[in-house]
């Protein structure tokens, strides 16, 4: 038998602990799933292993369609060749799941965020923090404002940043026709919001105005 990582060795007591009081219990509801899914809402977040929305929304699986990428970014509509994971994820979430809630969430410590402020990657080589420049290079623009008022340092520019980027993200979503075509039409609705990992409070983004306040 190959060896087995102490990791792995937990991740398969997890497992083990799942299929007992997790999968068990909820036996009808796991074989429905089994049929298809049918989730109202989609959640894009970040990939950072504190802010998990499921535990965060006490969620039951089936209950939500989830893309995390570093610091919950969408692209923008483009139709060039290339392998586009997020906008798949949203065109299957949007045409076929036909979700009727697209919720962004940011969080509190996000390192992408940190990163694009500082450009701390920027010039690095793929396979060795390129990847990561180009990616969080959607927020240039979103930056200049910020590390001009607050700098590039420090919890309040840091924070100024991470709120940016759910706003990025969301002008992104509506350069999507099918986005455009059903948020204009009321069957589809675009919020925002952000995590702080330190006092666990969700904050709702208000567009108007363009404040977060706790939920």
């Amino acid at each position: 038998m190959a060896h087995i990582s102490s990791e792995l060795s937990e991740l398969i007591e997890g497992y083990h602990h799942f299929r007992e009081h997790g999968w068990k219990p909820e036996r009808e509801r796991w074989t429905a799933l089994s049929e298809g899914q049918q989730p109202s809402v989609m959640v894009i977040a970040c990939s950072d292993s504190r802010v998990d929305p499921s535990q965060i929304f006490n969620v039951s699986p089936g209950e939500i369609f989830v893309v995390r990428n570093v610091a919950a970014l969408v692209p923008p509509f483009e139709t060039n060749p290339g392998h586009h994971g997020v906008s798949a994820a949203l065109e299957f979430a949007v045409q076929v799941l036909k979700v009727k809630e697209i919720m962004v969430m940011g969080h509190g410590m996000c390192g992408g965020c940190q990163a694009a402020l500082t450009q701390s990657m920027h010039g690095s080589e793929p396979g060795n923090g390129g990847f990561i420049a180009d990616w969080i290079e959607m927020l240039d623009e979103a930056r200049a404002p910020i590390a001009s008022k607050l700098g590039t340092s420090g919890r309040e520019a840091e924070l100024a940043m991470e709120q940016a980027a759910v706003k990025v993200s969301l002008a992104n979503l509506r350069t999507f026709p099918c986005v455009q075509a059903k948020e204009s039409r009321g069957t589809l609705r675009l919020s925002g919001a952000f995590f702080a990992i330190s006092d666990g409070v969700l904050h709702l983004l208000d567009e108007q105005t363009g404040a977060f306040a706790p939920a």
